[in-house]
Order: structure tokens, then sequence, then C-alpha cells
């Protein structure tokens, strides 16, 4: 598990893209290349982008973004998770989530939310057991593949509520956090 950069970004878009088009997971339509992986990776202000890597190649990545773009909502991220098939129930989802949330903490953000595609028994499971919890569901609100879809919600508290919160901070993929993430990966 490392920082996530322009060179994963071919393996990011083939494990995203099945998504986009066999699914209703995604309510995308086209799948983005490489070039459009790493211009979301660039988005200011800089989120998390982590991939899982087993020696052959990205097999699994999750990302934050933010939540809206009002100022009052800058502590509050979206987050998402992709697996390759094959990373399915071996806690490759569960290892990059944990990251995410503790680099999201170490940033300054409180709180994070999840849009979930219903039915998707599997994410809804990762996201419960990670201790998410389900907020709201939007009613028939994506069209994709010939019928209408509903979007669970869930909300996940990263952190006590600040009574004054600092200003979140920028992601750094080459500050000290990945510096340790480094040497964790090297130790293992």
């Amino acid at each position: 598990m490392r920082a996530a950069g322009a060179s994963d970004a071919t393996g990011i878009a083939a494990i995203y893209a099945p998504v986009v088009t066999s699914t209703a997971i995604s309510f995308e339509e086209v799948p983005p290349d490489a070039d459009e992986v790493v211009r979301r990776m660039s988005v200011r202000p800089y989120l998390p982008w982590l991939v899982a890597d087993r020696g052959t190649g990205v097999v699994g990545f999750a990302y934050a973004s933010a939540h809206r773009s009002r100022p009052g909502y800058r502590w509050a991220v979206d987050v998402s998770i992709y697996l390759d098939p094959t990373e399915t129930g071996r806690g490759t989802g569960r290892l990059l989530y944990e990251q995410l949330f503790t680099d999201l903490r170490e940033l300054g953000h409180v709180q994070a939310f999840a849009g979930i595609a219903l039915p998707n028994v599997a994410s809804v499971g990762l996201h419960e057991a990670l201790g998410f919890e389900l907020v709201g569901v939007y009613r028939q609100v994506g069209f994709k593949h010939g019928r209408w879809h509903n979007v669970g919600w869930w909300q996940k508290s990263l952190r006590d509520l600040p009574p004054r919160p600092d200003e979140p901070r920028e992601w750094d993929p080459l500050g000290t956090r990945a510096s340790r993430l480094e040497q964790g990966h090297q130790q293992t």
C-alpha cells in the first residue's frame, strides 16, 4: 500500500473501467482514461489517493474528494474505494480505507461520507464494518443500464468534533506520511 502517483493512473483506470461499463456502482457512463485519472488526482485541495500493489501492479485504490464546494463543508470529505475482483475478501479494502482515514485525520478532516448505489451488499458490509452509519437514501436518483437506482449515504466521524477546527491541510504524498508508509511497507 502506498501513495498513488501518475504512474499508477493506468492501473487505476483499468480497475475502474469495468465498474463504469458493466455496473451501476458508478453513475459515470464513460470510463476515465489515465490522463483523466491524473487530472482528478491533481484537483485542489489535494486529498489522498492510495493504491494497493502486490508487486504486479495496482490491485485496488481508495481516495478522498471534497464533500461539497461551499467553504463550511471543508472539514468533510467523500471517500471511495475500488478493488480488482481478485482482491475481494482479502482485507485489501480494509487496509486501504484504514490508511486513508488516518491520513484524513492527520490533515484535519472530521467527517467522511460514502455514497453507495444500492443494492451493493459487499460495499455496505465493508463500510459498516469500518464504522460508517447509514444516514439516508436518495431514492431513484441515478439512471443507468435502463433503470433507476437508489443511492445510500453512509457517514463516519474521523475524530471528535473540535469546537474551533483548524483549517484542514492539503495532502502531500511526498511528505512525512508517505515516507512512514514506505518504511512500513519495507518492514512487512
